[in-house]
C-alpha cells in the first residue's frame, strides 16, 4: 500500500509499505480523506515533541474493509460502513484514565502524532475507536469530526448557559466550530481575530459581533472597549474561549472576562504568558485547559451534519496525496485564506 512518510524536517517520502495484518478486535479501514491542522504542520517542520520518521494524519475518514470473524462493534459497524476515527490512545490505568479523563492520560498518544496515522491507504483501528458517519454527511466532511470534537470539548469545559455572552479569541477552524456550537446552545458570541476574512466567516458561523485585532496595537481599542461594554452590560463576557495559543491572547482573556467568569485555553503554544496574579483571585476566575476530546467525535459529526453550509465553507483547499508537500507549503506560507485543507487519498479519487 502507498504511505506518505515524513522522514525528516519538511521532507516526505512516498513508500510502498506492507498492508496491516487484521487482528481480533480491530478493523482495517480504507482511508479516503485526511484533513490537516496546525499540529500536522509542526510535525512536518520537525517542531513537535515526536520522533520522525512518522506517517502523519489524525483527522480522517474512510470505509471499513475488513473485520476479524465474529467481531462486532457497539454501533453495529460492519464491512462497507463509512467511519471517522477517534485517534486518541490511552493506557486506562493512570489516575486521569480511572477518573474518566483519558484525553489527558499520563501516557496519552495520538495516531498520526506519536504513532503512525492515516496518510496511508489502509490502517488498522481498534473497534471501539470507530465512529459511524451519518448517512447524510459527505465522507470528506466527516474527516473534520475530530476538530469539531476538540471545539465541543472546549465549549463543554466552559459550562456555557443560554443567554450568556462568550468571547472567542481566534477564528481559525477550532474557534469557528466553537462559535457554531455555542450559538446552538443559545450563547451570544463575540469573535476576535487579526484577519477580517476570518471574522466574516465567524458571522456565518453565528457570531453576533466581531472585533478586528491589529497586531502590535492595544486591544481592545477605545471603540472596541465601548462595544464590549455595551454587549456585556459593562461586566465583560462570562466565558472566553482562547483558541489562538498566543500568550497575549490569554492575558487579554484574563483582563476582559467578567468577575466569576470562565476561561478555556484550547490554543496550544510552548511560549510563556505573563498573567496577572491579581485579576485571577480578585475576579475568582475559573481557568481551564482543554485537550482533544472525551469521545465527542460522534457529536462532532452530528454538528457538521446539522450545518452543512458552514462545514463546506470551512473546507477551503483540496490536494491529492501526491501533492501533500505542496499542501504543507501552503499552510506554512500563509499566502492564501485557509480554513481546512483536505488530502484526498487514492480511494477517494477512485470512488
Amino acid at each position: 500500500m502507498l504511505s506518505a512518510i515524513t522522514i525528516s524536517k519538511e521532507t516526505i517520502e512516498f513508500r510502498d509499505s506492507p498492508e496491516p495484518i487484521l487482528q481480533p478486535g480491530h478493523a482495517l479501514v480504507r482511508v479516503h480523506n485526511v484533513t490537516l491542522c496546525g499540529t500536522d504542520l509542526h510535525i512536518w517542520e520537525d517542531d513537535y515533541p515526536t520522533e520522525l520518521p512518522l506517517i502523519q494524519g489524525h483527522e480522517f475518514s474512510g470505509v471499513v474493509e475488513a473485520l476479524a470473524p465474529g467481531d462486532i462493534t457497539e454501533q453495529g459497524i460492519s464491512i462497507g460502513h463509512r467511519v471517522a476515527v477517534n485517534p486518541i490512545i490511552y493506557c486506562g490505568e493512570c489516575r486521569p484514565c480511572l477518573t474518566g479523563r483519558y484525553n489527558v492520560c499520563q501516557n496519552v498518544g495520538c495516531l498520526g502524532c506519536y504513532s503512525d496515522g492515516a496518510l496511508s491507504e489502509l490502517i488498522s483501528i481498534p473497534l471501539d475507536k470507530l465512529c459511524a458517519v451519518p448517512d447524510e454527511l459527505p465522507l470528506d466532511i466527516a474527516a473534520m469530526g475530530e476538530p469539531a470534537s476538540i471545539a465541543m470539548q472546549a465549549v463543554n469545559r466552559g459550562r456555557p448557559e443560554p443567554g450568556e455572552t462568550a468571547l472567542v479569541l481566534g477564528s481559525g477552524p477550532i474557534g469557528l466550530l466553537a462559535t457554531l456550537y455555542l450559538t446552538e446552545l443559545g450563547v451570544h458570541v463575540i469573535c476576535a481575530d487579526t484577519e477580517q476574512h476570518r471574522l466574516d466567516l465567524a458571522v456565518e458561523f453565528g457570531a453576533t459581533d466581531t472585533l478586528l485585532v491589529t497586531p502590535g496595537s492595544e486591544f481592545p481599542g477605545t471603540h472596541q472597549a465601548s462595544r464590549l461594554n455595551s454587549l456585556t452590560g459593562c461586566y465583560g463576557p462570562q466565558l472566553v474561549i482562547e483558541a489562538t495559543g498566543v500568550p497575549s491572547s490569554l492575558e487579554n482573556a484574563i483582563r476582559l472576562v467578567a468577575s466569576a467568569g470562565r476561561i478555556v485555553q484550547v490554543g496550544i503554544s510552548p511560549r510563556q504568558a505573563t498573567v496577572s496574579m491579581k485579576d485571577i483571585p480578585y475576579k475568582e476566575l475559573d481557568i481551564m485547559g482543554s485537550r482533544m476530546s472525551l469521545n465527542l467525535i460522534p457529536d462532532g459529526l452530528a454538528l457538521l451534519t446539522r450545518h452543512p453550509g458552514q462545514a463546506q465553507t470551512l473546507m477551503t483547499h483540496r490536494f491529492d496525496l501526491k501533492d501533500l508537500q505542496q499542501a504543507y507549503r501552503l499552510m506554512q506560507g500563509r499566502t492564501e485564506k485557509i480554513g481546512k485543507i483536505l488530502i484526498q487519498m487514492p480511494a477517494a479519487s477512485s470512488a
